[in-house]
Parts: structure tokens; C-alpha cells; sequence
């Protein structure tokens, strides 16, 4: 296995990735909107990736967030609310906005189970800076750590009940940067205290399966390298300060925040200490480049790996989707 999670290319598997990956056999797959067109399509994607893998358990990504991140829309799917609602919710009553984003999350994890999709890129831990970039946004969880750290929780859990295990991100922290890391490098510029704030959630949910790292710089730990590519933020800070043990992928190789071939990207953020290089576009030459750039993925990361999948068994929980819906709709109407 490698130490990979790879896109595709369009709604079906080519023959030319057929080949590729079952010569290289990536630890997992993530899909976007050009990889779905309704259901029936995508459940059989997914199973044939599942059958290709020879593993009922491979890891099948998305980033289905609510609002604006949505890969899965209407009118086949729902359109979920994105992260700033409960947000505003916790405003007037903390513990109802908890249980309603554990409930929006566990629909959208049902949601993606009834098609073959096991892992969501969500929540997101980034805690929101006045005159940050707007990348972040109304898709983070609030301006205050301990506030993000509760909701994010929740909806840790509503993906675990509902089976999809859940990836926080953007850890360090996205949330002061100035630029958008799918344009150009952020550099934070914020001093050890101030970053003790993005920390926080992070810290209060080390357990959580999987993290994602952010490419941005952060002067006071790295000057030289984004935490993606650093093994001293990723050493000292998500090991070490945050003491996060679970799977740590890389965010998207693709990003403009990154320089260089695909290759050396890929061996940048694996010896850096990335359990797994995540590489999003689908572009065959460019995913060639970065298997020929890796090795098998190391024992301590595949033991993350099954870990993190191992979650879903633990903790799914029965419930109709409808019925999540309602009782979500219902406390927010509440609230309203």
C-alpha cells in the first residue's frame, strides 16, 4: 500500500486508473463534484473502488462541509447549513446548537453511507480572525476556541453515529491567514501567545481519527516551511504541543501554497511527517509523479489508518435520515 489518497478523473473508473492503481495501490480515494451525477453512479464508483482496493474498508473521502463546500447537491442530495449557523446558534443557547450540528453531521454521514463514502473532511477546527481571508469563513465553527472545541466535537460525533469518520482541519490553525493556500502561501505572523488561541480546539479534540494539515507558515515555529512541509510543526506542535496521534494527512498537493514538481511535494510532507500525501486533481501524470516519489506507507501509519476506519464499527448508530433532518430543523426552528 501506498502512502497516497488519490482523485479521479470523472464520474467512472478508466481503464488507465484501473491499471495505475492496482499497480500502486493508494491507501484511499477522494471524489468531487466531477466524480458525481447521482446515486445509482456513485454507489457503483464507490463499490468498484472498494472491489479494486480488495478492501471493504478503504478510505473513499469528500469534502461535503454544508454551504459552500458541498460536493453532493441538490436536487439528488440536500443542501446542509453551513458551519456559521450553528455558529450563531451557540449565541442563544450553547447545548441545543450542539445537538444540532451533532445531528446535521450524523445525517450527512448517513447521507454518505447510503452511497459508499466512509470519510468526511469536516470539522473544521479553525478558529475565525476579523480581517482574515474569507476562505475560512462562515465554514468555521466561531471566533472562540472553546466554542469551536464544542461544536467541532459534536460534530466528530454525528459523523462517528452516523458512519463516516470525521478529519478536523486545518491543524495548526487557517484561521488568521491572510491569503487563500489554493492561490498563494499564507505567512501568519502571529506570536507563540497568539497562537496558543488556534491551538486550543485542536488540543481539546486530539483524539479525533484523522487530521489535516494547513499549508501556511507560521514564523514563530517554521520561517522556512509551511506545517504541511515541516517537520517541526509537525514534530513539536500536532505531535508534540496538540498531541494529536491519530492518521495526519496532507492537505491537497495540488495547491498553488506549494512549490516545486509533485514529486518532491509528496516526499516533502511524508519525511516531513504526514502519515499520508493527499493528491486531489485526478491528473494521471501527475499522480505517476507521485507514487514514483514514495515508498510503501510505513508501519506506525497504517496502524493510524486502520485505527481511524476502525471507528466507524465502534460507534454507527441506526437512525433514519429523515428523522435526523426533522430533529435538526426542529431545534434550529426553535432558535430561530
Amino acid at each position: 500500500m501506498t502512502p497516497l489518497f488519490l482523485g479521479l478523473a470523472s464520474t467512472d473508473i478508466s481503464p488507465a486508473e484501473h491499471a495505475f492503481f492496482s499497480s500502486i495501490d493508494p491507501a484511499g480515494f477522494i471524489l468531487f463534484r466531477r466524480n458525481i451525477e447521482d446515486p445509482e453512479q456513485l454507489r457503483r464508483l464507490t463499490d468498484a473502488l472498494r472491489a479494486l482496493s480488495g478492501r471493504g474498508d478503504v478510505p473513499i473521502l469528500i469534502d461535503q462541509e454544508g454551504g459552500r463546500v458541498a460536493r453532493m447537491q441538490p436536487p439528488h442530495w440536500p443542501a446542509f447549513p453551513k458551519a456559521e449557523s450553528f455558529d450563531r446558534l451557540y449565541d442563544i443557547a450553547p447545548i441545543t446548537a450542539m445537538e444540532a450540528a451533532r445531528l446535521n453531521a450524523q445525517a450527512i454521514a448517513v447521507m454518505l453511507a447510503g452511497v459508499g463514502i466512509n470519510v468526511d473532511c469536516l470539522p473544521l477546527l479553525d478558529v475565525r480572525q476579523p480581517g482574515a481571508h474569507d476562505i475560512i469563513g462562515d465554514r468555521a465553527l466561531g471566533a472562540e476556541p472553546q466554542r469551536v472545541a464544542a461544536l467541532g466535537r459534536a460534530v466528530l460525533d454525528g459523523l462517528r453515529a452516523g458512519g463516516a469518520v470525521g478529519v478536523v482541519k486545518h491543524v495548526p490553525g487557517h484561521g488568521r491567514a491572510m491569503a487563500d493556500s489554493h492561490v498563494e502561501l499564507p505567512v501568519v505572523d502571529a506570536d507563540l501567545e497568539a497562537l496558543e488561541i488556534d491551538l486550543a480546539p485542536f488540543i481539546d479534540l486530539a483524539d479525533a481519527p484523522m487530521a489535516m494539515t494547513a499549508h501556511v507558515v507560521y514564523p514563530a515555529w517554521d520561517g522556512h516551511e509551511c506545517a504541511s512541509l515541516s517537520s517541526v510543526v509537525i514534530g513539536e506542535i500536532i505531535r508534540g504541543r496538540i498531541g494529536f496521534d491519530g492518521l495526519l494527512m496532507s492537505d491537497d498537493l495540488g495547491m498553488h501554497a506549494l512549490k516545486g514538481d509533485f514529486g518532491a511535494r509528496a516526499a516533502g510532507v511524508l519525511a516531513a511527517g504526514c502519515d499520508i500525501a493527499l493528491h486531489c486533481s485526478g491528473d494521471m501524470a501527475e499522480m505517476e509523479a507521485v507514487a514514483g516519489a514514495v515508498g510503501r506507507i510505513s508501519d506506525a501509519a497504517k496502524a493510524r489508518l486502520d485505527r481511524a476506519m476502525a471507528t466507524i464499527a465502534e460507534g454507527v448508530q441506526a437512525t433514519a435520515f429523515d428523522d435526523l433532518i426533522a430533529r435538526r430543523d426542529a431545534l434550529m426552528a426553535y432558535l430561530a
